[in-house]
């Protein structure tokens, strides 16, 4: 039976640890230091006292963490792994850009290293989310047993380019949502909101619901906004585009449409209620 260590089990580490479990993994986690909500989402796993004990017995360990803490957590990662003497594969799941996971490659040193990337919610909301995988090791990734509910996809590349892929999916949705987001505040501010979110739905734009989601995770999305914005720098584009929906989002992170989990959301809240939650 294979072990599979989940760093961190929120939303989506718990969601891909539950499929794992159902596939017939054995799957450790630790909450030590995490908040009551990651610890409630967590319950189904097999959870150990400390981070050195998830990696002291795990043959794969997935980083499930936010942009912003995934070379942190892979130098935890390797660190640990020093003091326990072991080299488990290591699979970053994180969204963040190519440079950033060049970094992370130098933070896992040591440790052989599968650069990977999500699409989808997690399989706790709805199966059929995609893994980009990329690097030597990406097939032993892929074949953990997913149960179904994730479909593993192994790039013939480097490391780097699961990371890349994730990168041009995300500017488009998380910068969809952010477009439809500033969209509605404005036509609020003017009075035609009603008309604007009618003519959005004419064309299957009108991502209302989405937009309560993402304000849930706007503190994570500010983020992955910049990591973005590297990658097309990296591309020899302006990254003007995405800095600025790094302050969109970091502005929505403020407004009370923002508070609570994006598991808990109101997704039928209608588009003047959306609006005055977005309000300051």
């Amino acid at each position: 039976m294979v072990t599979v260590g989940i760093v961190s089990p929120g939303q989506m580490g718990a969601g891909l640890g539950g499929a794992l479990h159902a596939g017939g993994a054995r799957v450790v986690a630790t909450t030590a230091g995490r908040s009551a909500r990651t610890r409630r989402l967590a319950a189904g796993l097999r959870l150990l006292p400390s981070l050195d004990e998830v990696v002291a017995i795990a043959d794969v360990v997935l980083s499930v963490t936010p942009p912003g803490q995934a070379v942190a957590a892979a130098g935890s990662i390797a660190e640990a792994a020093r003091r326990t003497g072991t080299t488990p594969l290591v699979a970053d799941l994180n969204a963040v850009a190519p440079p950033t996971m060049a970094r992370i490659a130098d933070a896992c040193a040591g440790l052989p290293l599968v650069d990977g990337s999500i699409s989808g919610p997690p399989p706790s909301v709805r199966p059929g989310a995609r893994i980009f995988l990329s690097g030597p090791r990406a097939a032993e990734v892929a074949g953990l047993p997913w149960d179904g509910r994730v479909e593993p996809v192994v790039l013939d590349a480097g490391l780097g380019a699961a990371s890349a892929l994730k990168m041009c999916t995300a500017s488009v949705y998380k910068g969809l949502n952010a477009l439809v987001t500033q969209a509605m505040r404005t036509a609020g501010r003017y009075g035609v909101l009603d008309q604007v979110v009618a003519d959005l739905a004419r064309n299957d734009l009108d991502g209302s619901a989405g937009v309560v989601v993402a304000a849930t995770k706007a503190h994570r999305f500010v983020d992955e906004m910049r990591e973005i914005a590297t990658t097309q720098a990296g591309a020899g584009l302006t990254p003007a585009l995405f800095e600025a929906f790094a302050a969109v989002y970091a502005d929505v992170a403020g407004t009370a449409l923002a508070a609570g989990d994006p598991e808990t959301a109101d997704q039928r809240l209608a588009g003047e209620e959306i609006v005055r939650r977005l309000s300051r």
